[in-house]
């Protein structure tokens, strides 16, 4: 079974007093700093904004993530991009 074949992940939220937000079905992480961190899950893109961001646990392996800070918004783009783009795609755009 190749990557393209494996069922997809599922995707789950849990967001506790906007200080901890917990993610599954996590597929790739493109960047994060201590204002933004943006993702990428079995249901699309995803970038958290916020205030001292820091993630806390992350295994692409089993797809989750755990990130505490003070989380202002929760973004969702893309729902066909679960990965980065590679750099083909990128010059291609």
């Amino acid at each position: 079974m190749t990557n393209q074949d494996a069922p997809l992940k599922t995707h789950n939220l849990i967001l506790e007093d906007r200080q901890k937000l917990s993610l599954s079905g996590v597929t790739d992480v493109e960047s994060f700093d201590d204002t933004e961190v943006s993702l990428y899950t079995s249901q699309g893109e995803l970038m958290i904004r916020g205030k001292n961001l820091h993630v806390d646990e992350i295994s692409l392996e089993t797809g989750e993530l755990e990130l505490s800070g003070e989380v202002k918004s929760l973004i969702y783009g893309d729902r066909d991009r679960t990965k980065k783009p590679g750099v083909w795609r990128k010059i291609t755009r």
